[in-house]
């Protein structure tokens, strides 16, 4: 496939990961006007400039190829950053009516086996998800530091490989710092099937560096976190993004993570839609 100009609200950003050819990268992925899912990859995101780090919900455009070294069916490879062009950002305003006439464009799944078969059959690998009933959000400890190797690793590729736009502030660029917890929700589809899944929004995790600097105890900080996504999400409409890596795509019995979540306001319409 060619080279395609698309235009992609940006819906997805995960925590910055360590990467041994890109030295950092942030999963990013949006929507069309029309509800196609995209997925860009791969994005250096912080090591762009300021006025090339778009934020979420924001339209931005750029040329795209199809990523032929990841098979999943909305993956696509940015053909030069320098020619992404950062475009109008979508409000909140009239109960977050824009974001929710784009995200609605896209196929609403119900049903984790349904989706999870479609993954295994290489029909999708991004999705909306509305869960029926959400019963936690809890966290396990995890590594406190990077891997070494793969620390070190990261550090020599951007020393040796930097980007067009970092030269003018490479010593000043600190890699992300690794999240000492994962996060995860426990809920249940339309048949009650139940799942635990791991949520790698980036919110997520900069809401518990933000929680821990105003708390100062993990513990503490973990409870806003889980306030915010267990108690005050549910009082809204809310649903997940969810996402396959390309390593599990086709293999694990369940692929999915949790990429990203939408909680626009509840509104009589959406409560008699899935009520």
């Amino acid at each position: 496939m060619g080279l395609l100009k698309q235009k992609v609200l940006i819906t997805v950003k995960t925590y910055p990961a360590l990467s041994s050819t890109y030295a950092e990268l942030v999963c990013t992925a949006g929507l069309t006007e029309d509800g196609r899912w995209i997925r860009i990859y791969p994005i250096p995101f912080r090591r762009l400039k300021d006025y090339y780090q778009f934020r979420k919900y924001t339209w931005i455009e750029l040329p795209l190829v199809k990523n032929c070294k990841d098979p999943r069916p909305e993956s696509y490879h940015p053909a030069n950053l320098q020619e992404i062009q950062v475009l109008e950002p979508v409000g909140t305003t009239h109960q977050w009516q824009k974001r929710k006439e784009i995200v609605f464009r896209a196929s609403i799944y119900s049903n984790m086996t349904a989706l999870i078969e479609k993954a295994k059959k290489n029909v999708l690998s991004l999705a909306v998800f509305k869960p029926s009933k959400i019963k936690d959000f809890i966290w396990k400890e995890d590594d406190r530091e990077w891997d070494e190797a793969k620390f070190r690793k990261a550090v020599q590729i951007f020393q040796q490989k930097p980007l067009f736009t970092e030269e003018e502030y490479k010593d000043t660029f600190r890699f992300a710092p690794k999240l000492p917890y994962k996060f995860f929700y426990l809920f249940e589809d339309e048949e009650g099937r139940e799942s635990k899944l791991m949520v790698e929004d980036w919110e997520a995790g900069a809401l518990f560096w933000n929680c821990l600097k105003k708390e100062r105890e993990e513990q503490a900080a973990l409870q806003k976190v889980k306030q915010k996504y267990l108690d005050s999400f549910q009082k809204n409409d809310l649903y997940f993004f969810l996402g396959t890596t390309r390593q599990w795509h086709q293999i694990s019995p369940n692929p999915f993570l949790i990429v990203g979540v939408f909680y626009p306001p509840k509104s009589a319409q959406s409560e008699s839609l899935f009520s």
